[in-house]
């Protein structure tokens, strides 16, 4: 390229970006201004018309993909759902990866790092369960309803409308449906893997929606054993089952102070020991789910929790054995929450009439992968709804149209609408 034709494409691109970003970090003045301006557009309000003008076929679509049970690395009927509806969409590019992710690219008009607006396709409900949606009182009630289904048909109805109105960007949108976030996020760590380095900013619809986060939580599992030698209901040695030491330390650690600032949490969800009723349990365990935005707080519990569950053990003869399923550190990244995206995603609550959105920084999802992996991230979702992970798990209808607006305009202004 000559320097001519280099000293005008840097003009070119200076006259194409708003008057903030020519003149520095923009003033929170400027970026409401900004994203008011967009809500505003011509374009972008015959999107939103496009939403309120589908309500009824948009939830036909997300009772049928709620009703399509997808269990954590059991995703492939869901997945060919989605894959099927993509097809007949005006995208770019629509494909599955090695990991069972799928991807599929809306063009922008301008090279340049994409923005990636994601949902899990997984759920936590086991494999085979029969799964049927009600309607009533303006919710809808379904198992994984919420988490993650509403936002898999938010992002198909992102695409449908910013199609219906001809919206162009300057940078690629990627939409990408993951797999395996309730167990290994092993989804979006090959997403990430192949591809962080095409990604400018990652928005991740999975948890709130009248408020964002912008920083991860450090998530540790783990399945401690109790290991004792058994034996028969009425054996008079060993006198105990590993299940007694078991239970007195859970009784001692759910009795710990767990920190509510840095924001804390732990759950033992998970227990097993003998696998008949008239023996003494050799093997008696427990999960544990320990989080944490403060790795420090992380360590000082598991030190904690481990002493607990070697006193117990050790008081009838008996030793433990810890596996550690998965452990994943915090991401709070310095001077993330004045960052363009962060400052860009509240600007646009603001716009679309989010008057005091709760902002913090302790995601238990994609977001953590992501600024682990460099990418600006934050989390935000389609819809208010409750009971995650429960059988009673529901969803409020009318939010959720709102919602997916939402969510499109925070991915248009990261995109930018190209005007020509």
């Amino acid at each position: 390229m000559t320097t001519f034709r280099k000293c005008l494409l840097a003009v070119l691109l200076l006259i194409s970006l708003p008057s903030w970003a020519q003149g520095g970090t923009p003033s929170s003045e400027q970026l409401r201004a900004s994203a008011e301006q967009l809500v505003a557009n011509s374009q972008v309000k015959a999107a939103f018309a496009k939403i309120d003008a589908n309500k009824d076929a948009i939830l036909k679509e997300w009772i049928a993909l709620t009703e399509i049970n997808s269990p954590s690395s059991h995703e492939q009927q869901r997945s060919e759902y989605v894959m099927a509806l993509l097809r007949k969409m005006k995208l770019d590019d629509v494909h599955m990866d090695k990991t069972g992710n799928i991807i599929a690219v809306r063009k922008g008009a301008s090279a340049g790092p994409a923005v990636v607006i994601d949902a899990h396709l997984d759920t936590v409900f086991q494999p085979g369960r029969v799964i049927k949606a009600e309607i009533r009182d303006g919710r809808i009630y379904a198992p994984g309803v919420g988490d993650d289904t509403r936002n898999v048909e938010a992002l198909l109805a992102i695409i449908r409308a910013l199609d219906s109105a001809k919206i162009k960007t300057k940078r690629d949108i990627w939409f990408t449906f993951t797999v395996q976030e309730e167990t290994t996020m092993n989804g979006v760590e090959a997403l990430l893997a192949e591809n962080k380095s095409r990604f400018g900013d990652f928005i991740a619809l999975d948890g709130g929606y009248e408020g964002f986060n912008y920083g991860g939580t450090g998530v540790n599992w783990y399945k401690h054993h109790i290991i004792g030698p058994g034996g028969h209901t009425k054996s008079d040695t060993p006198p105990y089952s590993a299940s007694l030491p078991l239970s007195r330390a859970i009784a001692r650690i759910y009795e710990l102070n767990i920190p509510k600032d840095p924001p804390t949490f732990m759950n033992i969800g998970m227990l097993g020991g003998s696998e008949v009723p008239n023996a003494k349990a050799a093997d008696a365990w427990m999960s544990l789910d320990l989080r944490s935005t403060d790795d420090a707080v992380l360590k000082d519990l598991d030190a904690e929790i481990a002493a607990i569950l070697k006193e117990e053990a050790e008081r009838v003869g008996m030793t433990v054995q810890t596996e550690i399923v998965s452990a994943t550190p915090a991401a709070q990244i310095p001077g993330h929450r004045n960052s363009n995206l962060v400052r860009t995603t509240e600007a646009v609550y603001h716009a679309m009439g989010f008057a005091d959105p709760p902002i913090g920084n302790a995601a238990t999802n994609h977001v953590n992968n992501a600024l682990r992996a460099g990418v600006p991230a934050v989390a935000t979702g389609a819809g208010s709804c409750e009971g995650s992970h429960s059988v009673r798990e529901n969803c409020d209808i009318a939010s959720f149209y709102i919602g997916v607006k939402k969510a499109m305009a925070i991915t248009l202004a990261m995109a930018q609408l190209d005007g020509k």
